[in-house]
C-alpha cells in the first residue's frame, strides 16, 4: 500500500464492522457536527465510523451495518451538485436516521416535497412529541412530550402525501420536525440532536441504537486495543516500524499499541527539532527506555530546523518546512534500519478532518500538520495510522488500557510544530528559550492550583509586538505572551477556561518577574469556534 492512501485496516468499513462486532456508518454530507454523531453513538458504547456519501448501498450492506446514519450538511437538496446518496440504503432492510439535510434528502428520495421555508429556523425550538411508536422502537422512548431541540435548516418537509412517510413530533414552524416511515425503518429529524443545545439528545441517538437498531453496545477499548494489534501484527509480519516519538499522548499511544503488536521489531524516534518544551528531551528518554523498554533512537537536528526557518513568519510555511525536514531525518535514520518498511504517526480523528480529509471530502483546510497528507511517495515506508479513527478522549482511555503512564496518558496536546506556531512571526533561539521558560512557569501553576486535569489544553504564546512598561524607576519597552487555556471533549469546539483570577495573577507575577524580556500577559478569552484553539 503507497503511503499517500493513509488507509489502516480499521479503517476499511467492512473490516471495522468485523472488528468491533457492531458498526453504524454515518453518511457524511459535509456537517460540521458529523463527528459529534460518532461521539454520542461510541459513547453510547457503539462504533460509529463517518463515510463518503457515495458509498453503495452493496459497500454498506458488506459492513454488516447494525443501522445507518445520515448526517446534516450546508447544502440544499436542490442545489446544483448537492450531495446525494444512493437510493438503495433504504431497501437494505437496516435502520436509517436522517438528521436535518440527511432527513431532507432521504424524504425527497422517497417521494416527499421539501421546499424552502419562509424564514430560516437556527436555535433553540419547543418540540412536542407525538409518542406513536410505528413499527419497532421510537426515537422518543422516555422523552418529555415537550422538550428543547436545536434547529439549523433552511429547507423543510412540506407533504409526505407519496412518501409513506408518518410525523412523529413538530414545532411551532416546522409541522414535520420529525417522521418515520410506515414499516418504522426509517426516522428522520429535523433538528440536531448530536449537540448539547438539545437536552435529550443523546438519549434520542441511543434510543435509535439500542430500541431501533438492537445494539448491544459492544464497543470496549479494550477489545479495539486487541483488534488493532492483531491487525497491525498481520500487517508488518517480519518487517520493521519506525515510530516518530514527541512524547505526546498521541505517538506515546501509538508506540504502546505497536509495542504490544510487535515488540523489538519497533523502532522509535525523537527528534530534538529545538522546538521543544523545556526538559521534553530528558522525559522522553528517561520515559520510554526505562518504562517501556523500547529501543529509541534520539536525533539531534536542532540546527537543521532553525536554520529552514530562519527569518520565516508565515504559520502555514513554517509547517511545510517543518514537515520536510522532518521526512528528510526520517529518511536518514531509516538508512541505519534497512529492514524498516512503515512509519507510525498518532494522527487521529480530528487531524484527518480539519486537515480536509474527511470522508466527505469537502471540509475546508483549516491547518497543515506533517501527521496528515504532504507525505511524499518517495518516502520509501508504507504509513501505519492506529488511531487516525479515535477522539483525543479515547486515545487516552487506549492509553490506559496498554499501561501509558497517566503523567503522558493526561499530557495536555502538543503540536506538531512544536514552539514555533506558538512563537508567532519570525523563529530565533532566544524568543524559543523566552517561550519556554513562560510556558514552564504556566504548568506549574495550573498544576499546583490542581486545575491540570480540569483543562484540556494550557499553553503560552510569544506575541509579536512590544509593548511599554514600568520596572523599578524606568521604562521597559518588552515583549507581550498571551496564555490560551481552554476546556473541551474532543477538540473539534472548544471554550475557554474560566481559571481563577488569583491563579491568574500569579502566572502573570511570576513570568513578568522571572522572564527576563517580557513585561506584559494577557490571557485568550475566544472560543473555538471561531477562533482555532492554537494562534497559527
Amino acid at each position: 500500500m503507497a503511503a499517500h492512501e493513509h488507509e489502516t485496516p480499521l479503517s476499511r468499513g467492512a473490516q471495522a464492522g468485523g472488528l468491533q462486532g457492531e458498526v453504524v456508518p454515518i453518511l457524511d454530507f459535509g456537517s460540521q457536527t458529523a463527528q459529534l454523531i460518532a461521539r454520542r453513538a461510541r459513547d453510547s458504547g457503539v462504533y460509529a465510523v463517518l463515510v463518503h456519501p457515495s458509498i453503495s448501498a452493496d459497500e454498506l450492506r458488506a459492513m454488516q451495518p447494525k443501522g445507518i446514519i445520515l448526517s446534516g450538511g450546508p447544502s440544499s437538496v436542490d442545489d446544483e451538485g448537492a450531495p446525494t446518496c444512493d437510493p438503495g440504503i433504504f431497501s437494505l432492510g437496516i435502520p436509517v436516521l436522517g438528521i436535518c439535510y440527511g432527513m431532507q434528502l432521504a424524504c425527497k428520495l422517497m417521494g416527499a416535497k421539501v421546499d424552502r421555508a419562509d424564514h430560516r429556523e437556527f436555535g433553540r425550538a419547543s418540540l412536542d412529541v407525538n409518542h406513536d411508536n410505528g413499527g419497532k422502537g421510537t426515537l422518543f422512548n422516555a422523552i418529555p412530550g415537550h422538550t428543547t431541540v436545536w434547529m439549523s435548516h433552511g429547507d423543510q418537509i412540506t407533504g409526505l402525501e407519496s412518501a409513506g412517510l408518518v410525523p412523529t413530533a413538530a414545532t411551532k414552524s416546522c409541522p414535520y420536525a420529525a417522521v418515520r416511515s410506515e414499516d418504522g425503518l426509517f426516522r428522520g429529524v429535523q433538528f440536531h440532536p448530536e449537540v448539547t443545545h438539545t437536552p435529550h439528545g443523546t438519549d434520542m441517538i441511543r434510543n435509535f441504537l439500542y430500541e431501533i437498531c438492537g445494539c448491544e453496545g459492544l464497543w470496549r477499548m479494550a477489545d479495539f486495543a486487541e483488534a488493532q494489534a492483531d491487525a497491525i501484527r498481520e500487517r508488518v509480519g517480519d518487517k520493521r516500524v519506525i515510530c516518530g516519538l514527541s512524547g505526546g499522548v498521541d505517538s506515546s499511544v501509538a508506540a504502546a499499541l505497536i509495542h504490544k503488536a510487535i515488540g523489538d521489531q519497533l523502532t522509535c524516534v525523537f527528534v530534538d527539532n529545538g522546538l521543544l518544551r523545556k526538559n521534553e528531551r530528558e522525559l522522553v528518554e528517561t520515559t520510554f527506555r526505562d518504562h517501556f523498554h523500547i529501543d529509541l533512537r534520539v536525533v539531534n537536528a536542532t540546527d537543521d530546523f532553525l536554520g529552514d526557518l530562519a527569518g520565516i513568519d508565515d504559520p502555514q510555511e513554517k509547517r511545510k518546512r517543518i514537515g520536510h525536514r522532518f521526512i528528510e531525518v526520517f529518511k536518514e535514520a531509516a538508512s541505519d534500519l534497512p529492514d524498516a518498511q512503515y512509519l507510525a504517526q498518532g494522527t487521529l480523528y480530528p487531524d484527518v478532518i480539519e486537515s480536509g480529509h474527511g470522508h466527505a471530502g469537502n471540509s475546508a483546510n483549516i491547518k497543515l500538520h506533517h501527521n496528515v497528507g504532504g507525505l511524499p511517495e518517495e518516502l520509501g515506508f508504507d504509513l501505519i495510522e492506529p488511531l487516525r479513527d479515535l477522539f483525543k478522549d479515547e486515545v487516552r482511555k487506549l492509553g490506559e488500557v496498554l499501561g501509558v503512564p497517566d503523567q503522558i496518558v493526561w499530557r495536555h496536546p502538543f503540536p506538531g510544530p512544536g514552539l514555533a506556531v506558538r512563537v508567532l512571526g519570525d523563529i530565533t533561539k532566544d524568543k524559543l528559550d523566552v517561550l519556554r521558560d513562560c510556558d514552564e512557569i504556566l504548568l506549574e501553576e495550573i498544576v499546583a492550583a490542581e486545575l491540570y486535569r480540569r483543562t484540556s489544553q494550557v499553553f503560552a504564546v510569544l506575541l509579536p509586538i512590544q509593548s511599554v512598561g514600568v520596572m523599578g524607576d524606568g521604562r521597559t519597552y518588552e515583549k507581550a505572551v498571551a496564555i490560551r487555556a481552554v476546556e473541551t471533549q474532543d477538540f473539534m469546539t472548544a471554550d475557554w477556561a474560566r481559571i481563577p483570577f488569583d491563579v491568574l495573577a500569579r502566572i502573570s507575577n511570576r513570568i513578568i518577574n522571572e522572564v527576563r524580556g517580557v513585561n506584559r500577559v494577557v490571557y485568550d478569552i475566544s472560543s473555538k469556534p471561531p477562533a482555532t484553539i492554537e494562534w497559527e
